[in-house]
């Protein structure tokens, strides 16, 4: 057995640091989709003199929590527009987003 773990890229190395994106669930539910909507609204670009950032901790935007947000909405069957929309707002406690045709 080896010792040495495989470590899979979703995201090409940038500045010489490899980012890894956080997993996806296995299916996504209404608590999931709560916390994606908390995750684009918090980390939400901003801009700075240094080109855009995320809101919250400063990493260059889209951070990983954003990204990771908007895919799990994505799945949810959110369009990006809708999620657009979501930021644009700016509660991070908005109702989660219901399933199209549900």
């Amino acid at each position: 057995m080896s010792s040495r773990a495989r470590v899979v890229r979703s995201v090409p190395p940038s500045d010489g640091d490899v980012l890894r994106e956080i997993p996806l669930p296995p299916y996504v539910t209404g608590e999931d989709a709560q916390f994606a909507v908390r995750a684009v609204v918090v980390h939400a670009p901003r801009r700075w003199s240094g080109g855009t950032i995320c809101r919250n901790d400063a990493s260059p935007h889209p951070c990983r929590l954003h990204r990771w947000g908007r895919r799990v909405l994505t799945l949810r069957g959110l369009p990006p527009a809708e999620i657009d929309a979501l930021i644009e707002r700016g509660n991070p406690a908005e109702p989660r987003p219901p399933r199209p045709g549900a």
